[in-house]
């Protein structure tokens, strides 16, 4: 059972198309690094188009209890009156990051170098997932950590009183493990480095810059190498956050599969760290469109217009591309479901220890929806149905995986029978407007009373 609260039964019924402007929410990870840095600057930084899902609360929430006066001006509009580099106070509290991975390594992250301690803890899924890729490398700088075996939440992170600089070569691609080196590295003398071999989504890179942070990247025979020049003076910005391409997915995807579809969704951000998915559907034969491309506060936007789909055909995800598009394998796969021939997904691990383990949970609930599907350790195949050939009239368990919920509703709105989530109410912690949103654009998508 959620830890959320009572579960929330959804179902999704196909038979209608997708029609108008999908206002997604604002970017959330974005959203969590605008608080986090307006907390760490000097002077205040206005924000508008925060997401205010729950994950983005939750962070909100945190950087008050260090110290941070956070506000909420108005819907998407927020203020945050920094205390500094180095200027956390110790929380009085747990700090509860809910559901958020990326809230919780961050906020590790940014007070791993001053001299508090802080406690961390979360809701069940969180409590699950692996934090000594975080703890590690903030050991290097002189934390300490104290949590439950195999470094699991709640745990205790004891900031390093005297912090040194750290060079430190990523193991995995994850912008998480990098961001919180990088704002550990904030409070360090000297230069904190950090090189990954495969490029992650860089928001943290061109925030830090837009704070006033002293940093360049340069590609070497070793990989992307990071040099933060420590112990700088931030100051507080004016951020306004561009819609998010992991819930645009949901929608456009919606619409590439569900027959008579044609939806636009504004003002989305298409920085190429994030567009993985975007490129792979159009590999795949999506009429997705890029209309009035720009640029807003750094970041490269566009509106995306989707149009239903009917001659997608499966392929092979490059590997390399999987930094791009993590989040976004499971709404992948069930494109993938509705296309003509086989689509692999390969070099993907990394979704064996998101919210849920990603692959067995998409793998186990096509199945159940009439989908063949092959699975591994970091890899997993769908072998497509073609359009309107899955069968759907399941009912899938969710896990408490906001994504894993929205996409096999999605998936119901294509399938020739209703397709159910034992519960969606995680979906909030990230898409809080997912209902009305796809209702609006005529989805039949509803609660199930128990």
């Amino acid at each position: 059972m959620a830890t959320h609260g009572n579960p929330v039964p959804m179902i999704a019924h196909g038979g209608a198309p997708l029609q108008g402007v999908a206002e997604v929410p604002g970017d959330k990870s974005i959203s969590h690094r605008a608080l986090i840095l307006g907390a760490l600057s000097i002077g205040e930084t206005r924000i508008t188009g925060l997401l205010e899902g729950q994950d983005v609360l939750d962070t909100a929430a945190a950087m008050r209890a260090f110290g941070a006066e956070v506000t909420q001006q108005g819907p998407g509009a927020w203020t945050v009156q920094g205390v500094g580099v180095g200027g956390f106070a110790e929380p009085e509290q747990v700090i509860d990051c809910g559901n958020s991975g990326t809230g919780v390594r961050l906020i590790m992250g940014c007070m791993a170098t001053s001299p508090i301690s802080a406690t961390f803890t979360g809701d069940a899924s969180l409590n699950g997932r692996p934090m000594a890729r975080i703890t590690d490398p903030l050991a290097l700088f002189g934390a300490r950590a104290f949590g439950r075996r195999s470094g699991r939440l709640p745990m205790t992170i004891v900031g390093a009183e005297s912090p040194v600089p750290v060079r430190y070569a990523t193991p995995v691609p994850s912008a998480q493990v990098k961001s919180a080196v990088l704002l550990a590295g904030l409070n360090a003398p000297g230069e904190t480095v950090v090189i990954e071999r495969e490029a992650t989504r860089d928001h943290s890179e061109r925030m830090l810059r837009g704070f006033g942070a002293t940093l360049n990247v340069e590609d070497s025979a070793d990989g992307r190498v990071i040099t933060l020049v420590g112990q700088p003076e931030l100051v507080g910005q004016v951020v306004d956050v561009p819609r998010d391409p992991s819930s645009a997915a949901f929608p456009v995807c919606a619409a590439l599969i569900t027959e008579g579809s044609d939806v636009l969704v504004p003002n989305i951000g298409l920085n190429p760290t994030r567009a993985g998915l975007f490129e792979t559907l159009r590999e795949m034969g999506a009429d997705l469109t890029y209309e009035n491309p720009r640029e807003e506060g750094g970041e490269p936007v566009a509106d995306l217009r989707a149009r239903f789909s009917p001659a997608m055909k499966g392929i092979e995800v490059p590997p390399e591309r999987a930094a791009s598009m993590i989040d976004e394998y499971p709404i992948l796969s069930v494109v993938a479901a509705c296309a003509e021939g086989r689509t692999l997904m390969a070099g993907v691990k990394e979704l064996r220890v998101k919210e849920s383990d990603r692959i067995d949970a998409m793998a186990v609930g096509l199945r159940a929806c009439g989908v063949s599907v092959e699975d591994g350790a970091d890899w997993w195949a769908v072998e497509g149905r073609g359009p309107g050939g899955v069968p759907g009239g399941a009912t899938v368990e969710s896990r408490l995986d906001h994504r894993i919920a929205m996409s096999f509703l999605c998936l119901g709105l294509a399938a020739q029978a209703p397709v159910s989530v034992d519960d969606g109410g995680p979906i909030a912690t990230s898409f809080p407007v997912f209902e009305p949103l796809m209702r609006g654009l005529g989805a039949k998508i509803e609660r199930v009373e128990t």
